[in-house]
């Protein structure tokens, strides 16, 4: 024994677990010695195994209808809000807090024999195997609803909404989707639920004491011979007991389905038309405001974390409703439909696969997918070898490409896409991206894709809309955001590093950190203060060896290396051209300065953009 061990050993929590296991064993232990010394045990007593009987079979019905009315109960719960729902949580859960005694009370007040309901079945209510249910599905509900309320609050609703965008309706969802992923919660709170039933004795007795159940059986052998005859009844509810709580945890191997191989079938290239959308929507005290019409294909849209990028996309997917402003392809107006009939391919963040279904059942759940079309993605997204194989069991690149190839599959008209490759390592990032700009050359499909990488956002778009807040800032072609930001703001989002504060001196003149730069004439009066960028690789470094344009030599600055980093595919470095100013360079050349060594740079005006800003505003460097 190591000495991990024995401080587990040694551990408060393990006495006191072992005293509750002890305090729950011993009683079995006793009885079962009593059971096998005694020599009368009451197996041959008349009425014994009939009133197991009833206990079983009402016990058996009452789960039927527990698990037909309550399990849609408790994924209605788990998705609902507001006081309502609150009111209905409240009533579900007050027969656990009552004694079975009391609840046989409440029930007598509605199914008893003068009661409306009594009068209206003859009595037939009460005294009768019908009243046995009615008093058993009562007290064991709570059970099962509230086991299963909380399995469907903890699952993924990423799922619930990919399945939405497939063409699944909302009874769809619930069987395909919530009811295996919360099967764990539902099959536990099914157990509960029967166990309770079985054993119920309060509320039977008072609303059903014949035909006698187990346990009322048991109650009247102990009260009229004593004892011994009990042992009996109570070793046949212990061995039903076990019974089933090993068949409850027995887990059905999932199977791996096959398909029959089919001939792949192509996608109409070419069949999308450019977006255009109106949105309008508030989420809490969030709102998001965006009107956009693409004339190209490819559309990114670009923003920091919470200006509402992924909101857009819930709701071009119909996902808030139809309420939300207005969404076309082309001149096919999509926001009058709902979710599941829009046909849009919508790849949510974290992959959103469906755990419980193989990749080649992932790739036909949507409602618009046919094999052919399957066998074609699975191809293409080089995924042959995979089919049988669960999500759990494949690599985060390759779910990346299944859910692609899911949202491919349905045939959309328009393909969503947030922040695909997020939780993707580089290669498996860069190949992707790779793949997807291929696929979009290719098919011609309409995409709209939701990032936080500039880079990302260049590569995959013609098109890009700056977003902030639930605003746009700018948008346009993408060559024209990414060379011309319209603000600081934008800048800053695009990645650009080299930013400061500025004063103007004159036309075409302002002054940073005691350094004068050359710029185009935007008409600002002397002293306005102005921030300035310029993109490192429209930098220019002038190399004393090579002879250079007479404007780069009349506009060139000196400076001293103030760094080097070598990023593999260029160089950065970093130029003191002040005290206070220092602008990074990138370039593909090959480089032999070192920190400390005087250069020349030249900052092209054409490439250096300007805004007119307060002094107060936060830039990365002042």
């Amino acid at each position: 024994m190591n000495a991990r061990t024995r401080s587990t050993t040694r551990s408060p929590l393990t006495l006191l677990s072992g005293l509750v296991v002890l305090y729950l064993t011993l009683p079995l232990v006793a009885f079962l010695v009593r059971f096998v010394t005694s020599p009368r045990r009451g197996m041959h007593v008349a009425g014994l195994f009939s009133a197991l009987w009833v206990s079983l079979l009402c016990a058996t019905i009452s789960l039927v209808l527990i698990t037909v009315t309550g399990v849609p109960l408790a994924y209605l719960l788990a998705r609902s809000t507001g006081r309502f729902a609150a009111l209905i949580g409240l009533i579900v859960q007050i027969p656990l807090a009552l004694p079975p005694l009391m609840s046989g009370i409440v029930l007598i007040y509605l199914v008893g024999p003068y009661t409306f309901l009594g009068r209206l079945f003859h009595g037939g209510l009460t005294n009768s195997r019908v009243g046995v249910v009615i008093a058993m599905t009562f007290v064991a509900a709570p059970f099962l609803i509230v086991a299963a309320r909380a399995a469907f609050a903890a699952l993924d609703t990423g799922l619930l909404d990919v399945a939405s965008t497939l063409g699944h309706s909302q009874l769809s969802r619930f069987w395909h989707v919530a009811v295996p992923q919360a099967s764990g919660g539902i099959r536990a709170g099914m157990l509960l639920s029967w166990l309770r039933a079985f054993g119920e004795y309060g509320a039977v007795v008072i609303l059903s004491y014949n035909p006698t159940s187990l346990p009322i059986y048991t109650y009247n052998q102990f009260s009229g011979i004593g004892l011994p005859t009990t042992l009996a009844p109570t070793g046949l509810a212990v061995a039903v007991a076990v019974v089933v709580v090993l068949v409850g945890r027995v887990h059905l191997r999932r199977l791996r389905t096959t398909t029959n191989p089919s001939a792949a079938v192509a996608p109409l290239v070419g069949a999308s038309d450019p977006v255009s959308f109106a949105i309008d929507h508030r989420i809490g005290s969030f709102h998001l405001s965006l009107r956009y019409s693409a004339s190209a294909k490819c559309v990114a849209i670009l923003g920091p974390s919470g200006s509402g990028k992924s909101a857009l996309l819930r709701c071009l997917a119909g996902l808030y409703g139809s309420s939300t402003g207005t969404f076309s392809s082309g001149s096919t107006l999509l926001s009058d439909l709902v979710s599941e009939q829009r046909r849009v391919g919508y790849v949510a963040q974290g992959f959103s696969l469906f755990p419980n279904l193989t990749v080649a059942q992932q790739l036909l759940f949507s409602r618009n997918a046919t094999p052919g079309l399957a066998a074609y993605w699975t191809h293409r997204l080089g995924l042959e070898g995979l089919e049988s194989r669960w999500p759990s069991e494949i690599s985060g690149g390759q779910r990346q490409r299944v859910a692609l190839a899911q949202a491919l599959c349905s045939a959309p008209r328009v393909l969503l896409l947030d922040e695909p490759f997020s939780s993707l390592d580089v290669p498996s990032r860069y190949e992707l991206r790779r793949e997807l700009r291929r696929l979009q050359r290719e098919t011609g499909l309409a995409t709209i894709l939701v990032t936080h990488d500039p880079e990302e956002a260049a590569f995959l778009s013609d098109e890009v809309v700056i977003i902030s807040e639930g605003r746009s800032i700018q948008e346009g072609p993408t060559r024209d955001v990414f060379s011309r930001p319209a603000s600081l703001e934008v800048a800053r989002l695009l990645g650009i590093s080299n930013l400061y504060h500025a004063t103007v001196l004159g036309p075409g003149r302002i002054e940073c950190n005691g350094v004068e730069l050359l710029t185009d004439d935007l008409g600002l009066v002397a002293g306005t203060r102005v921030a300035w960028s310029i993109r490192p690789e429209r930098v220019r470094l002038l190399d004393p060896a090579a002879s250079e344009d007479v404007r780069m030599l009349d506009e060139a600055m000196s400076g001293t290396i103030s760094d080097v980093a070598d990023i593999a595919s260029a160089t950065d470095l970093f130029v003191a051209l002040s005290p206070d100013l220092e602008v990074q360079v990138r370039t593909t050349k090959r480089v032999t300065l070192e920190p400390g060594d005087p250069c020349r740079v030249v900052l092209p005006r054409e490439y250096l953009n300007l805004w007119p800003t307060e002094s107060s505003e936060t830039l990365v460097r002042d």
